[in-house]
């Protein structure tokens, strides 16, 4: 097993200068995240529950979005195919793309399910309840061949990211009418998975779990490097996937490539603010990256810094350019 390289600063930033203007289309769940912000300093006398004094609403894209925002933040030109409904939450959802430059022209508008919208309630900066509204219902044949005939239209489409969080808008046909078309093309393909679908992505360049969702996929525990090392060899053998990258939280990533070389990527935060998001920004400036020229080692490293750099902010935020070069830097 190697320790992952080291990427000097200046190879790190003709890379993420290249990234600019790079078109990658994301597929998957998308998401209107809602949080409502305020203080709390009494309990409800109907209940034994805070009570809160509203200060401010805000909202910001989620699920597959937040991986199109990251690839924005970082140069790249997203297209971002999913699925949102007929109701004020889809046109929010559609203005705030728009506003952040992120193209909705892959967004398919379905009548029949409401646009997943997550609510958080924060009291004191303590997050006190969650709201999900939500259709895991598969979408439409329609749907799927609206997202192709996207796809297939866009000129110098760079690569494809599938983002999956399980709620309908990923089916096993649309992964195998995707896959077949990128391979035709030969454009690039990079999964993030949940677990309905996890061995249908076949032949892609890099498929990226978490520890969690391989041991659920694969029904092992995953502890020891050696039990890591397993994991990640059965992958690359039963989805004959080009590389594959297992996330371990604060232990960093573990690299596999089809040619058996196997890379530790040691966690690059030093301090841990906050976890939410890091995946989305580790598949976007992994996917980026590789676009841009870098190697499979160059890239899952740079998604490596932007992960750790994005844990120690709090909330979700998109990984910006010049913070990871920073970073970078202050770890050379």
């Amino acid at each position: 097993m190697n320790e992952m390289l080291s990427l000097s600063y200046s190879r790190a930033n003709e890379i993420i200068n290249s990234i600019k203007g790079k078109a990658i289309a994301v597929v998957g769940d998308v998401m209107l995240d809602r949080y409502f912000w305020g203080s709390v300093s009494r309990v409800s006398p109907e209940a034994p529950v805070p009570v809160i004094d509203l200060e401010n609403e805000t909202y910001h894209l989620g699920g597959a979005a937040n991986v199109a925002s990251n690839l924005k933040s970082l140069g790249a030109e997203p297209l971002l195919c999913g699925v949102v409904g007929y109701d004020r939450s889809g046109e929010q959802f559609t203005e705030i793309c728009k506003e952040n430059g992120i193209n909705p022209e892959g967004l398919y508008f379905d009548d029949e399910r409401p646009t997943t919208v997550k609510t958080r309630i924060i009291g004191n900066n303590q997050q006190i309840a969650r709201l999900d509204r939500e259709t895991r219902n598969q979408i439409p044949h329609s749907g799927e061949l609206f997202i192709m005939s996207v796809l297939k239209s866009y000129k110098n489409l760079g690569g494809i990211i599938f983002e999956d969080y399980d709620k309908g808008t990923i089916s096993s046909s649309l992964i195998r009418e995707i896959c077949f078309f990128a391979k035709s093309e030969s454009i690039p393909v990079f999964v993030d998975p949940k677990f309905s679908n996890f061995f249908h992505y076949h032949e892609v360049t890099l498929f990226k779990p978490n520890r969690k969702e391989a041991e659920k996929a694969l029904n092992m525990d995953i502890r020891s490097k050696e039990d890591v090392a397993k994991a990640g060899k059965t992958l690359i053998d039963k989805l004959k996937a080009k590389n594959v990258l297992i996330t371990l939280g604060s232990e960093g990533m573990m690299l596999f490539e089809d040619s058996g070389d196997v890379s530790s990527v040691p966690t690059k935060a030093r301090k841990v603010s906050d976890v939410s998001g890091a995946g989305d920004t580790a598949i976007a400036t992994l996917s980026a990256s590789y676009i841009a020229g870098a190697n499979i080692k160059e890239a899952a490293t740079l998604a490596n810094y932007a992960s750790g750099v994005v844990c120690e902010e709090p909330g979700i935020v998109s990984i910006k350019p010049d913070d990871l070069l920073d970073s970078i830097k202050n770890n050379g």
